[in-house]
Order: structure tokens, then sequence, then C-alpha cells
């Protein structure tokens, strides 16, 4: 059974098949935030700090963690904003971390601050990309998100992405990283501008699983994209994702909507034994009020873009 294994100076995190689904929490991400980016440029990360504790409290099992505020010389900017925020983060909560960027420089100088087996959000199939992580996913011995594009950009063509996986699955494995390291964002399009597109993530998941036996993850709201009520969507879409074998998300933990349908699935999927997280979580639950209580326990609905599907995922 494939199982991918992160952690944090104090706790271990394992995603896979037979395991709660992983979610990522998204929300430190200056990505269309443009508050958010202006705080952390001028060094205030006082959203930061709440974002974090409030995901965690919600039912994270995992922070993702991007700094890149800005374009402008990112490669002289961006990693020392990035160490920052790792520090604090990891200072506040113990969840382990997702290292999201897209500049190497930035990658580098957070893996060598950053405690425990962190993720590395991510590597593509573009040669230049392959060349540059992938030494330091060895180097550091971590695991890596894959995503589904290369040089040609993002296929509408479900089966190109397929192989554009397995390029990178390829190539990890030519420097000795193992398949259970990888995990793979097989891209998720808006629905509302591809009708195929929950279909065509169901198709690659399940190859995905089958064929290449390595987890997954996505930016799930990209799923709802310019939709109204996307939440709805958004609930709908994880149960289904889940039965399909995906095994995380990068996604915002704080929808109580969309954290009962991770729980849920969690539950028909029998990776809630004796409904144990359930219960814990909704016991005290009353009609006609929000289910999904902010004091969920640390390991609620999990057991985990960012990168550059996160730079296009519209904040929510």
């Amino acid at each position: 059974m494939t199982r991918t294994i992160v952690a944090s100076a104090t706790r271990e995190i394992i995603i896979g098949f037979d395991q709660p689904f992983c979610v990522i929490g998204e929300r430190i991400n200056p990505t269309g935030r443009k508050k958010l980016a202006a705080e952390m440029a001028a060094g205030d990360f006082s959203t930061v700090e709440r974002d974090a504790l409030a995901q965690v409290a919600a039912g994270a099992t995992m922070l993702d963690v991007n700094a890149g505020v800005t374009a402008v010389n990112p490669n002289e900017t961006e990693p020392p904003l990035l160490v920052k925020t790792l520090e604090i983060v990891q200072g506040l909560v113990d969840v382990p971390l997702s290292i999201d960027s897209s500049v190497t420089a930035a990658i580098e100088a957070g893996l060598r601050v950053a405690k425990g087996r962190p993720l590395v959000n991510s590597v593509t199939g573009e040669e230049e990309k392959l060349e540059a992580i992938l030494p330091l996913v060895k180097k550091y011995n971590v695991p890596v998100v894959a995503i589904s594009n290369d040089e040609t950009g993002i296929s509408e063509d479900p089966d190109v992405r397929f192989e554009v996986a397995r390029k990178i699955v390829q190539r990890a494995a030519d420097y000795g990283i193992p398949a259970h390291d990888i995990v793979v964002d097989p891209l998720v399009m808006p629905i509302g501008a591809m009708g195929t597109a929950g279909r065509q993530v169901f198709q690659l998941l399940r190859r995905l699983r089958e064929e290449l036996k390595v987890n997954t993850t996505c930016g799930l709201s990209n799923i709802s994209f310019g939709l109204p009520h996307r939440h709805g969507i958004n609930a709908a879409f994880i149960p289904m994702v889940i039965g399909a074998g995906m095994t995380s998300a990068i996604m915002n933990p704080c929808r109580p909507q969309e954290m009962e349908a991770v729980r849920g699935a969690n539950v028909l999927t029998g990776n809630d034994p004796n409904c144990s997280d359930w219960i814990m979580t909704y016991r005290d639950y009353k009609p006609g009020t929000e289910a999904g209580p902010a004091a969920a326990a640390p390991g609620g609905g999990s057991g985990r873009r960012g990168g550059r599907e996160g730079r296009r995922r519209a904040s929510v």
C-alpha cells in the first residue's frame, strides 16, 4: 500500500489510500489576497498567525505555506520571506507543512529551516523544473507534489496529463526518489468552463492509483471557479474524488460544509474506524446550527495550489 510520510517536529502524518483524507490548509497564501500580501511584505504576520491557528482548529492535517507576495525580483525577495513565514507557522502549530513556491531558491531556503519532513509544492514536467527540484527532494529526503503540466502547458486531454505524471515519476526514480514520495496533482479544471472536468479527474485518479500507485492531491476549489455558491460544488466534489482515489487536497478547512463532506467520506470509506472522529466532532451538533465546530479534533478529517495551480486558484 502506497504511503507518503510527512512530519513536523512532533507529529507524523501518513497520506495513503487506507488513511483518512488529508486536508492541506490553503489559507497561508497571498495569491488573490491583496491585504494579506501587503501585510506580509510589511513584516506583519498577524493574519498568517490567525489563519494557521484557525485552520488547525478546524481540522487541517497539514498547512500549505506560500510567501509569493510579489512578482518583482522573487528570487531575492521570496526566500527570506518564506523562511520567516515558515518559522512563525511551525512555532505556532505542530502539523506538518507544505513548502509552496515557484522559486527554487525559496524552496531550498525553506527546506533548510523546516522541521520534520515537509512536503515540497511543487515540481512540474518541465525539464528545467525537474532538474532544479528533484535534486533538492533527494538531498533533503522529502516528498513532492508533481503537477501534470510541462513545457506545452496544461493539456485538456487527461491522457496527456497522465503521461506527464508518469514522466515525473520515472524521472524521480532516476534520482532515487521512490514513487511513494510523489504526490501527483492531476490538475482540476473548472467545471463551469469544461463540462467534462469532473469525469476527467475521476478517470485520472483511478489510473494514477492503479497504474502508477501514487498518492494524489489538487487545488480543490478549482472545480467551482466562476460558479455561484462555490462551496456547494466543492462539498459535492470531495466525496466523489475520494471515492475515485484522491488521498489529499489543498483546500479551506474553515468551511464547515466542506469539512463535513471530508469527514462523512472518511466514515463511508472505512477510514474513520468506529466513526470515532465523526462522533467526537458532531456529538453535540443540534439541528439548525452550523455543522462543523471550530474546536474539531486536531486530526479531524485526515489521519494534508499551492504551487503553480495555487497561483491560479482564486482565493475563497
